[in-house]
C-alpha cells in the first residue's frame, strides 16, 4: 500500500506544480525512500534530511531552541517547524520547496523522555495548510517505523486531497 500511496501523493504534487522537502526522525530516511522508489520522483522531490539527533533539528531545519528545550523533539510543533525548515534546506537557486513533510517520534525499545513508545508526530506544511498529526501506535521498533512511513503518506495525500 505504501509505495502506491508515494505514487499517489508524487502525482498530486505534481498536477499542483510543488515541490517536496522532506525531514525525518524516527523514520531515518524511509519516507523519503519510499518516494524515491517511484519512478519519476525526481519531477517533485527535492531531498530529504534526516535529522536524528535533537541538535541537527535545530542546527539544520532551523526548529527553535526553546521548543526543543520546552517540549523535547517529540512534538506537534517541532514536527510542524521540521516540515517548514526542510523546504529551505533543499531550496533550488533560491526557491524553498512547495511542501515539507517530517516525521518525529519514538520507535522503541525505550522511550528517553517519559513519552509512550509509539507516540509520533507528522508535520506536513504547504503553501496553503499547515498541519501536525499525531499517531500512537503499537508494535515493535520495525512495525512503529514502518507504520509512521504510512501514515505519513497517508496524511500527505489527506492534506493535498484538501488543499
Amino acid at each position: 500500500m505504501t509505495s502506491s500511496q508515494a505514487a499517489a501523493a508524487l502525482d498530486a504534487l505534481h498536477l499542483r506544480g510543488w515541490t517536496l522537502g522532506v525531514a525525518e526522525s524516527l523514520t531515518g530516511g524511509a519516507v523519503c525512500a519510499e518516494l524515491v522508489s517511484v519512478a519519476g520522483a525526481s519531477a517533485v522531490l527535492w531531498g530529504g534530511v534526516v535529522a536524528y539527533a535533537t541538535p541537527v533539528k535545530e542546527s539544520l531545519l532551523g526548529v527553535e531552541a526553546d521548543l526543543l528545550a520546552r517540549t523535547g523533539p517529540v512534538h506537534p510543533d517541532v514536527a510542524l517547524q521540521m516540515a517548514d525548515g526542510v523546504r529551505r534546506v533543499v531550496a533550488v537557486d533560491g526557491r524553498p520547496a512547495d511542501v515539507g513533510i517530517s516525521t518525529t517520534g519514538i520507535a522503541g525499545p525505550d522511550s528517553p523522555d517519559g513519552q509512550p513508545v509509539g507516540t509520533v508526530h507528522v508535520g506536513i506544511v504547504t503553501p496553503d495548510v499547515a498541519v501536525a498529526v499525531e499517531l500512537h501506535l503499537e508494535g515493535d521498533r520495525a512495525e512503529i517505523r514502518a507504520a509512521s512511513v504510512e501514515a505519513a503518506l497517508s496524511a500527505l495525500l489527506e492534506v493535498l486531497g484538501n488543499s
